[in-house]
């Protein structure tokens, strides 16, 4: 392993329950019933024209004309309060070896990246190396070009570095990036089964918590 690659949502922060259960909170009030659990099926780790997409199929409708404030709402009432980090993140990555290169490839912004990182007490810990599928590449996840931006970034060759991700949308772009993929199910969005879908996908090893995920890459202080 020559770098590691973190998505965010729901890897290292627990914002994936949040944020789906706020949409399918929203569209049942609309009048489409949906269920946090069904949205974080259809949406989780979507972002940009993906997401709206996804959405307009699963209702068989345009977005109503007041979702995007409504999300813009909720974004900012999570800004402010922050959003905690999953069990054991924290200590991962600052058990990290010093030099090991590392980078966040997400589909958040990078200022929603750093503002989380800061509330968490992680806002050194990747230096510049957050990369958001926003702002970096034309083709976010679940395509592999953000994880290919990262690698170049970090000055490694995607298929000598790890990619740790918990979302089927993430997952398949990791996998189809060339590098080693290792799936976390350790947030609280991740019930029952959530590892076999990641398997079902292709990802040969799932992990259940941050200790697992240390011992499988050799990394010492976990």
């Amino acid at each position: 392993m020559k770098a590691l690659i973190f998505d965010f949502d729901g890897v290292l922060i627990e914002s994936e329950f949040a944020g789906n259960a706020q949409v399918a909170r929203y569209l049942t009030e609309a009048g489409y019933p949906t269920t946090t659990e069904q949205a974080m099926a259809r949406f989780m780790g979507l972002s940009g024209a993906a997401f709206t997409d996804a959405i307009e199929r699963w209702i068989n409708a345009p977005l109503p004309a007041d979702f995007w404030e409504k999300r813009r709402a909720e974004d900012e009432r999570i800004w402010a309060a922050g959003i905690d980090a999953v069990a054991g993140a924290v200590h991962f990555v600052r058990a990290l070896p010093p030099g090991l290169p590392r980078a966040i490839a997400s589909s958040s912004s990078t200022a929603w990246i750093a503002r989380h990182l800061e509330h968490i007490g992680l806002a050194d810990a990747f230096g510049p190396h957050l990369y958001s599928g926003k702002e970096h590449v034309a083709r976010g996840k679940p395509n592999p070009d953000l994880y290919w931006h990262a690698a170049d970034a970090l000055g490694v060759p995607i298929a000598e570095a790890v990619i740790i991700e918990d979302s089927p949308v993430g997952a398949t772009g990791a996998l189809a990036s060339g590098a080693r993929v290792i799936g976390l199910s350790a947030a609280t969005h991740c019930g029952p089964g959530h590892d076999a879908v990641l398997r079902e996908l292709g990802v040969a090893e799932v992990v259940g918590d941050f200790a697992t995920l240390a011992r499988v890459l050799g990394i010492s202080g976990n």
